[in-house]
């Protein structure tokens, strides 16, 4: 789905990348992410959002939309600065609210699992929160008894990842010891990182060029290398995957 930014509405306080709220050409409302996410936030982003809707989680609506030069243009004020003209990354708004300490047990053990693999997997090191507070990146929508909404990729394939930190500050790390013991719960989830995998190579093809330049020249590479995000994603297949730190 290619959508066009037709009205930048607000944007938010909340996060590094501080989305813009925009309305797009399809009448729905989004979180849009632009030159403040980075070029290679941009990419986690796109291709995380990918990876998580093959693998089964409940992912907020997300498309590539483009913000029209002209939009831009009529800023005088500089607003739109962070978010420039082009292609960026729109994850629909939803009518929910961000996951707290007290929704944590709320969530079924089986989604607990997937996100907390899914992060471990991608390298996500941005869904933390303890009983002294955080910011897990995730949303609960309370009608109907409730259900999980995953958000925010960007900061994933990170170079700099604690595997330590992880352990300690993930907003589901209780249930790793468990499950990362489980020998057939890691059969389960090494089948389902496999076919999770089947998307990748589409969702390459449909990054935008842009994505890959810091510069609109297109002169200066970003620095995301996608094969060393495949290499970190195929460790998966092997049991090496489900070694925790000592």
């Amino acid at each position: 789905m290619s959508l066009t930014v037709v009205e930048v509405l607000d944007r938010s306080v909340q996060g590094i990348t501080k989305p813009y709220v925009c309305r797009c050409d399809d009448g729905e409302v989004y979180f849009v992410k632009g030159r403040s996410a980075t070029r290679p936030g941009l990419i986690a982003e796109w291709l995380c959002a990918r990876l998580a809707s093959q693998f089964g989680l409940p992912i907020a609506p997300y498309a590539i939309a483009t913000v029209p030069n002209e939009l831009i243009e009529a800023d005088l004020t500089g607003w739109l600065r962070d978010l420039g003209a082009g292609e960026v990354f729109a994850s629909q708004r939803v009518n929910a609210v961000e996951l707290s300490d007290a929704h944590r047990d709320l969530v079924p053990q089986a989604l607990r699992r997937d996100v907390v693999a899914f992060d471990w997997w991608v390298r996500n090191g941005d869904r933390n929160m303890t009983a002294m507070g955080g910011n897990p990146n995730l949303l609960w929508n309370p009608a109907d008894g409730g259900s999980l909404v995953v958000i925010d990729h960007n900061l994933a394939f990170d170079p700099a990842f604690s595997e330590k930190d992880f352990l300690k500050l993930h907003v589901f790390a209780d249930d790793i010891p468990a499950m990362f013991s489980d020998f057939l719960v890691r059969e389960a989830y090494t089948a389902r990182f496999a076919a999770a995998l089947g998307i990748w190579t589409e969702a390459c093809d449909n990054l935008p060029e842009s994505w890959g330049f810091v510069d609109p020249e297109q002169t200066i590479p970003a620095g995301f290398s996608l094969a060393e995000a495949k290499g970190l994603l195929d460790r998966a297949l092997n049991d090496i995957f489900w070694q925790l730190p000592t």
